[in-house]
C-alpha cells in the first residue's frame, strides 16, 4: 500500500527528532464537554521539542466566531514566534490521535507551508510506543514564516451562501449525525439546529479508527456511504471549523486537490439571520 504522504509514524518521527528544519507542533484542543485541558496536558508531557499551538489564540482577533482564520500577517507573527518557518517540515499532533491536529495541518498548508505531516495516532500512539516524553518547554528561536493565504482553500460566508443556493459543490458536514439532523441541540447558544440545504452528513469519526486515519479503501467506503464522491470538489464544515479539517485530510489523502473548508462553519451559518436551515436526514439517505 502506498504510504500516505501526509502522515508520519511515531517511530519514523523519533528517528529524525533534532534534525535541522524539523518542527513539531502540539495542536491539541478539546471541547468543553470533553473536560480535558490542552495546555495543562502539554505541560505535563509532550513529544520532545514540540511547541504548543493555541487554537484559541491564533485566530482573527476581530471576529466573534471561534477559530476564525487570522490574516496572513497575524499568522506569520504568531507562528514565527513559535520558531516555525514555512520552509520547515512541520509535524503536528494532538492528544486524541485525529481530532484537532488536522485543523492546524490545514492552516499551515493554507498559509503556504509546503511539507506538513500529521503524527499517525497522535500522542496516544507516541506514548503507547514507549517513546521519550519531555516536560520542559523547549527553547524557542523566533523564525520567519512567509505567509500568504491560499484563497482556494478556504470558503467564507458570501461564497458559502452561493454554493448552497446554486448547489455548486458537495458539502460534507463533520458534526455528529444527530446535530446534522437537528435532533440534538447545538452546544453554542443562539445557534440553530440542523444543516445547510444540500449538505451530506459525514461525521469525522467515520473517517478514523483507533485514533488513526482509516486506510484509503475504508475512506472511500465512508464517503460512498455518505453519498459523497471523493473525487469531485467538496467543501467541508463542522461546528467551528476544527473537525471539518479531518475530512479535508481524508480527501487530500485520496488525491482530491479540490477540497475547501468553510471557515465559519455551522456556528456562523446557524447563528445568521438570513441563512436557510434544514432538519432531518438528507432526503434519500
Amino acid at each position: 500500500m502506498t504510504q500516505n504522504p501526509f502522515l508520519i509514524s511515531p517511530q519514523d518521527l523519533a528517528d529524525v527528532i533534532g534534525r535541522d528544519g524539523l518542527s513539531i507542533v502540539d495542536a491539541s484542543w478539546y471541547l468543553p464537554a470533553q473536560n480535558r485541558f490542552a495546555k495543562a496536558e502539554y505541560a505535563a508531557g509532550h513529544v520532545p521539542g514540540a511547541v504548543f499551538f493555541d487554537q484559541d489564540d491564533i485566530v482573527d482577533p476581530t471576529s466573534n466566531l471561534p477559530h476564525t482564520l487570522p490574516n496572513a500577517a497575524i499568522f506569520a507573527e504568531k507562528v514565527g514566534a513559535l520558531g516555525l518557518s514555512d520552509t520547515d517540515t512541520i509535524v503536528v499532533y494532538d492528544g486524541m490521535g485525529v481530532f484537532s491536529a488536522p485543523r492546524v495541518w490545514w492552516m499551515f498548508r493554507t498559509f503556504g507551508a509546503k511539507d506538513v505531516r500529521l503524527l499517525d495516532g497522535g500522542f496516544p500512539d507516541w506514548q503507547a510506543a514507549g517513546l521519550p516524553i519531555e516536560i520542559e518547554t523547549p527553547p524557542i528561536d523566533p523564525a520567519r514564516f512567509s505567509a500568504q493565504l491560499d484563497e482556494d482553500a478556504a470558503v467564507f460566508l458570501p461564497a458559502m451562501k452561493a454554493i448552497v443556493a446554486e448547489g455548486a459543490m458537495q458539502i460534507a458536514d463533520a458534526r455528529p449525525a444527530e446535530r446534522f439532523a437537528g435532533v440534538a441541540p447545538e452546544p453554542r447558544q443562539g445557534v440553530r439546529a440542523g444543516h445547510m440545504p444540500g449538505a451530506y452528513s459525514l461525521p469525522f469519526l467515520s473517517l478514523t479508527e483507533d485514533g488513526r486515519l482509516k486506510s484509503p479503501e475504508d475512506l472511500r467506503k465512508a464517503f460512498a456511504a455518505a453519498g459523497i464522491d471523493p473525487d469531485r470538489p467538496v467543501v467541508t464544515s463542522c461546528g467551528s471549523g476544527v473537525t471539518a479539517a479531518v475530512i479535508n485530510l481524508a480527501l487530500e489523502s485520496l488525491g482530491n486537490r479540490q477540497s475547501k473548508l468553510y471557515d465559519g462553519s455551522w456556528t456562523e451559518w446557524g447563528s445568521a439571520a438570513d441563512t436557510p436551515v434544514e432538519t432531518g436526514p438528507r432526503p434519500g439517505s
